[in-house]
């Protein structure tokens, strides 16, 4: 008889030895010092990156003082919205799935540093951080998570159904946009724009067949794709080390060559996409990346995310690798700006964030005539569609 370990225990001294051989404190490399006048040096950790069939980024990078406030000031947004989000929810004004991204605000904002306006980013239902950096605004998220008609989608798709320039969602189906993200390659490559394509899912998506097809097809066609797996070490509440039988996501794609990143670095995120976005543009072809995050909250609002992981292991992340923390040392500790600017940050962030609730409270919800709008490209509708009921049917003719 196959028996399947089930006990809590095994599984979480797992996930622990897989945080463990990779968060451990090993020391950063010196800096060099910086060839950017006004830029300021920083060295990244020997373990920031691992690599499957291509070379390690550079471990050490430069940063402006206005890139550093971007990088903090786009974390704290991230982090200060989800915030809101998660107490709207609480407070029942927003319903369905809602699945927060606290603890890994560096992926979206070392990510968008590293790329252009033309450069795309598709992902799975984790997508309030991705949607504020491509150009969506605060209260276009939280309207749509509350089903208001200023929401992105009209109020329409809620949580999972964000959209923002060059960024396709917010997809609620397992693994689903990854040959999507192949296709937006795809199109970036046969249209000759200089151009690529991320695309995201989580490591309780990387067993699925649709991420290997894409892999295949990107690598025979030479795509300018990336496939970044989010391993925040457990899929739902089940831990990594329990769900796959190699927890190395970045060597998954095997004839496709891989990029492991400390993702809780924003510093190694952004070094990391840029030499990404480099290496699909150079013509190389695709990449694959595992981004080692970790997430504060449970799967989604309805988890509590204390069932299969103690208490006691989410605070040892809050307080030793939070990227947000981190940040703000690198900042202070190199004179880029003081404590007192980073408070006034802080603090503008939490009146754009309480003024963008406020607006989309005020936000009607959407008509009902707005059910049968967005389906079909305007001029190629059929006759008729039908509705939520037999007796309700739509004529667009």
């Amino acid at each position: 008889m196959l028996r399947i370990p089930s006990a809590r225990a095994p599984a979480t001294a797992a996930a622990a030895s897989l945080r463990r051989s990779f968060f451990s404190a090993s020391k950063p490399t010196a800096a060099a010092a910086s060839s950017t006048p006004g830029a300021f040096p920083f060295a990244l950790r020997d373990s920031a990156f691992d690599t499957h069939n291509c070379p390690k980024p550079a471990l050490s990078v430069e940063a402006t003082r206005d890139q550093l406030l971007d990088l903090y000031t786009t974390m704290v947004r991230i982090r200060r919205l989800e915030t809101a989000c998660d107490q709207a929810y609480k407070g029942k004004l927003i319903r369905g799935f809602c699945h927060l991204s606290t603890g890994q605000e560096a992926i979206a904002a070392g990510m968008e540093a590293a790329i252009t306006r033309e450069d795309s980013i598709i992902t799975a239902y984790r997508c309030h951080g991705f949607t504020l950096t491509r150009g969506g605004t605060p209260t276009e998220i939280i309207a749509e998570l509350m089903g208001r008609r200023a929401g992105s989608s009209k109020g329409k798709g809620g949580s999972m159904h964000l959209f923002a320039p060059e960024f396709y969602g917010g997809n609620g189906i397992v693994g689903a946009q990854v040959p999507v993200g192949a296709g937006i390659a795809l199109a970036h490559k046969y249209r000759s724009k200089n151009a690529m394509c991320f695309a995201l899912y989580g490591d309780g998506a990387a067993n699925q067949g649709q991420v290997f097809e894409a892999y295949n097809m990107a690598k025979l066609w030479a795509l300018p794709a990336v496939f970044v797996c989010e391993n925040n070490m457990y899929g739902m509440g089940t831990s990594a080390a329990r769900a796959a039988a190699s927890t190395k996501y970045f060597t998954r794609g095997d004839y496709i060559p891989g990029l492991r990143v400390d993702g809780m670095d924003v510093l190694a995120v952004r070094e990391a996409c840029s030499y990404a976005r480099n290496w699909t543009l150079e013509g190389k072809g695709p990449l694959v990346m595992e981004m080692v995050t970790y997430r504060y909250g449970g799967h989604s609002m309805s988890d509590p995310g204390t069932t299969y992981r103690t208490r006691e292991e989410i605070q040892h992340m809050r307080s030793t690798s939070d990227p947000i923390n981190g940040i703000k040392e690198r900042i202070l500790e190199s004179g880029a700006a003081t404590e007192e600017e980073l408070k006034a940050i802080d603090k503008q962030v939490r009146a754009e964030i309480d003024q963008a609730v406020v607006d989309s409270k005020a936000s009607p919800e959407p008509d009902m005539a707005e059910l049968f709008t967005d389906i079909y490209v305007k001029g190629t509708e059929p006759q008729f569609l039908r509705g939520r009921t037999p007796d309700e049917v739509h004529y667009y003719h």
